[in-house]
């Protein structure tokens, strides 16, 4: 019995091994080794990524973008202790559960592995890790949520650009720089998958740096304006509106799988995005609470921070770079939408990038469009992280942890087993029931009133289509002067 029990475990390990290799294949087939010997190539450096190198960056850049902007009017509408403590704890509470996301993606591509199912040529995303998991009505939630975040994630980027451009250049209106940057991200469907982004990911990163610390040292530079006042918080709506975009901004996870997915060992994904957000909060917190201690309440009415700063060379690089970035995040946002399109429509295996990129224009038709009528930089944000991003981002993937890993087997089985730092099933279960609760209560349900609230309010004030939101009234012209008779 003895050398036929060897030999089965012998077997076990063989299977075992052929599975760990077949998840660290990346789309095209090809596993970290075979990637190397191909040497080096200047295509391959900037065009072919999957690193965790390439994870990071990505990660990083994705995660903070035009949001950058908005943090200190957040901050006007919380106060600095409030707006530190609620970064803090959203960047930690996004960090967790992105790790629960990759945990999900690698549970379910190993299942998927055993019955010989092949992703080649195929990008998994974040829906079918539900349906695998949990079936369709899981699927639904996931595709339903992801996609309406993904699709206001890109509107809220063309309006971004209109807001930045406008305080370089303002001999045309933000309506109109709206119509000419959305045809400029229409080019983003030429780039075919998040393997495409390693030179993007990292030029973006670098532009959002030196924008970040262009506020912060440029609010310093300029000191308090007179008569400022801190008085946040005051009103409740305003609280949780600044609360649900400080949620909105740690919840870049709508694009986690398709990251992991272009990695050549997704496995490794664990810890990045916790990496990532901590160095984002190198860039968040100085330059937030630089800009509010300069300018104070006037932020409130300033959903940009641009817009408060004078007029400099320096500025004007800021807002040049920030106006790149914020395309490259418009393709970040945009990918998992044209990858959804293609599926839909039978396209997602064609090889020509061309045709490939004329199927995908439809996508981007509809952001275009909402992005003319709703030009409200802040608040969307605030809503889309309220009624979004708390269920994509929060509390879909702790449910759907809590769900998988259910039953004594599934925990047995488990393709990956609690972290090192919460070695605990129960743990794990507390957590994740934590983050359902505080997510569904103060993200989507206080938050969700408020930033509602502070919407119509905005659609009330401006009006649908609004040509140039929160521009300057131009000065009227001067009085004529006393007219003398003639004598």
């Amino acid at each position: 019995m003895l050398p036929q029990k060897q030999a089965e475990e012998a077997i076990v390990s063989r299977c075992s091994s052929t599975l760990k290799d077949e998840l660290e294949q990346d789309i095209d087939g090809k596993d970290a080794d075979e990637e190397a010997d191909h040497g080096f190539s200047m295509k391959n450096f900037l065009w072919h990524g999957g690193s965790t190198w390439d994870a990071w960056f990505s990660c990083a850049s994705n995660q903070v973008a035009q949001v950058l902007l908005t943090l200190p009017y957040s901050f006007s509408q919380l106060g600095m202790l409030s707006g530190i403590i609620l970064q803090l704890f959203y960047g930690f509470m996004g960090s967790w559960t992105a790790y629960l996301i990759s945990v999900l993606y690698i549970e379910y591509r190993s299942r998927k592995e055993k019955e010989n199912v092949s992703f080649k040529n195929h990008v998994i995303q974040w829906f079918e890790v539900l349906d695998g998991l949990l079936g369709p009505y899981w699927k639904a939630a996931g595709l339903a949520f992801n996609c309406t975040f993904l699709l206001f994630g890109s509107v809220i980027q063309l309006i971004a650009c209109a807001s930045n451009i406008y305080y370089i250049n303002d001999r045309l209106d933000k309506r109109t720089w709206t119509y000419i940057f959305g045809a400029c991200c229409a080019t983003t469907v030429f780039i075919p998958s998040f393997h495409n982004y390693r030179i993007w990911s990292f030029l973006g990163l670098g532009m959002t740096t030196y924008t970040a610390w262009y506020l912060a040292i440029a609010a310093v530079a300029h000191g308090q304006v007179d008569g400022v006042t801190h008085s946040g918080p005051t009103k409740l709506v305003l609280y949780f509106t600044g609360a649900t975009n400080i949620l909105y901004t740690f919840g870049g996870h709508a694009v986690t799988v398709e990251i992991m997915h272009a990695m050549w060992k997704p496995q490794k994904f664990k810890y990045i995005y916790l990496l990532a957000t901590i160095y984002v909060f190198t860039l968040t917190l100085p330059s937030a609470a630089a800009v509010y201690w300069a300018f104070g309440d006037q932020l409130l009415n300033h959903s940009n921070a641009f817009s408060l700063l004078p007029k400099s060379g320096w500025k004007d690089a800021a807002v040049i770079l920030m106006l790149i970035h914020q395309f490259i995040t418009f393709g970040f946002a945009c990918t998992p939408l044209y990858f959804v399109w293609e599926k839909v429509i039978g396209m997602h295996d064609t090889k020509s990038i061309c045709l490939r990129a004329l199927a995908r224009l439809p996508v981007v038709i509809p952001i275009w469009f909402l992005a003319i009528i709703f030009p409200f930089f802040g608040p969307i944000n605030s809503a889309v992280g309220a009624l979004l991003v708390s269920f994509t981002v929060y509390i879909i993937p702790a449910l759907a942890h809590m769900l998988t890993y259910r039953t004594p087997s599934a925990r047995q089985n488990a393709a990956e087993k609690p972290p090192f730092f919460l070695p605990s099933w129960t743990a794990m279960y507390v957590l994740n029931a934590f983050v359902v609760g505080w997510v569904l209560v103060v993200g989507f349900g206080l938050g969700g009133w408020a930033s509602m609230t502070n919407f119509v309010r905005q659609v009330d004030t401006f009006g649908l289509f609004a040509k140039c939101y929160q521009c300057p009234k131009p000065q009227p012209p001067p009085a004529p002067g006393p007219q003398h008779p003639l004598h």
